[in-house]
Protein backbone atom coordinates (compact mmCIF):
# COMPACT_ATOMS: atom_id res chain seq x y z
CA UNK A 1 0.00 0.00 0.00
CA UNK A 2 1.57 3.35 -0.91
CA UNK A 3 2.45 5.88 1.79
CA UNK A 4 0.71 9.22 0.86
CA UNK A 5 3.98 10.64 3.04
CA UNK A 6 6.48 9.39 -0.15
CA UNK A 7 6.35 11.93 -3.30
CA UNK A 8 8.46 9.68 -5.27
CA UNK A 9 7.11 5.89 -4.50
CA UNK A 10 9.00 4.47 -7.23
CA UNK A 11 11.98 6.09 -6.24
CA UNK A 12 11.66 5.34 -2.38
CA UNK A 13 11.42 1.68 -3.45
CA UNK A 14 14.69 1.75 -5.59
CA UNK A 15 16.46 3.23 -3.05
CA UNK A 16 14.85 0.77 -0.10
CA UNK A 17 16.34 -1.99 -2.31
CA UNK A 18 19.83 -0.55 -2.69
CA UNK A 19 20.08 -1.00 1.19
CA UNK A 20 19.18 2.69 2.17
CA UNK A 21 17.26 3.38 5.30
CA UNK A 22 13.59 3.93 5.59
CA UNK A 23 14.35 7.73 6.28
CA UNK A 24 17.23 8.81 4.19
CA UNK A 25 15.11 7.08 1.34
CA UNK A 26 12.36 8.93 2.28
CA UNK A 27 14.28 12.25 2.15
CA UNK A 28 15.50 12.05 -0.89
CA UNK A 29 12.54 10.57 -2.71
CA UNK A 30 10.54 13.79 -0.98
CA UNK A 31 12.99 16.13 -2.32
CA UNK A 32 12.00 18.13 -5.49
CA UNK A 33 13.63 17.08 -8.47
CA UNK A 34 15.25 14.47 -6.71
CA UNK A 35 15.52 12.32 -10.33
CA UNK A 36 16.85 15.15 -12.39
CA UNK A 37 20.17 15.70 -13.65
CA UNK A 38 22.44 17.62 -11.20
CA UNK A 39 23.94 20.91 -11.03
CA UNK A 40 26.73 22.94 -12.79
CA UNK A 41 29.52 22.63 -10.33
CA UNK A 42 32.56 21.71 -11.39
CA UNK A 43 34.60 18.25 -11.42
CA UNK A 44 36.93 17.92 -8.29
CA UNK A 45 39.43 17.52 -10.79
CA UNK A 46 38.66 21.08 -12.24
CA UNK A 47 38.76 22.54 -8.84
CA UNK A 48 41.64 24.34 -6.76
CA UNK A 49 43.05 22.55 -3.40
CA UNK A 50 42.10 25.21 -1.39
CA UNK A 51 38.37 24.67 -2.90
CA UNK A 52 38.50 21.09 -2.60
CA UNK A 53 39.39 21.61 1.32
CA UNK A 54 36.47 24.13 1.96
CA UNK A 55 34.30 21.07 0.64
CA UNK A 56 36.11 18.80 2.74
CA UNK A 57 35.56 21.01 5.91
CA UNK A 58 32.38 21.40 5.18
CA UNK A 59 31.52 17.74 5.35
CA UNK A 60 34.10 17.84 8.06
CA UNK A 61 36.10 15.08 6.79
CA UNK A 62 38.48 14.02 9.80
CA UNK A 63 42.81 14.79 8.69
CA UNK A 64 41.78 16.84 5.61
CA UNK A 65 44.25 19.56 6.49
CA UNK A 66 47.61 17.05 5.80
CA UNK A 67 45.80 15.46 2.94
CA UNK A 68 46.66 16.36 -0.84
CA UNK A 69 44.25 17.42 -3.54
CA UNK A 70 44.14 13.77 -4.44
CA UNK A 71 43.48 12.50 -1.21
CA UNK A 72 40.79 15.01 -1.03
CA UNK A 73 39.58 14.13 -3.86
CA UNK A 74 39.13 10.34 -2.53
CA UNK A 75 37.85 11.46 0.24
CA UNK A 76 35.05 13.95 -1.08
CA UNK A 77 33.87 10.89 -3.57
CA UNK A 78 34.23 8.09 -0.74
CA UNK A 79 32.54 10.50 2.06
Amino acid sequence: MPDPRIKNEEQYEALREQGYSKQKSARIANTPNAGKKGGKAKPYEERTKAELYQQAKKLEIKGRSTMNKKQLIDSLRNN
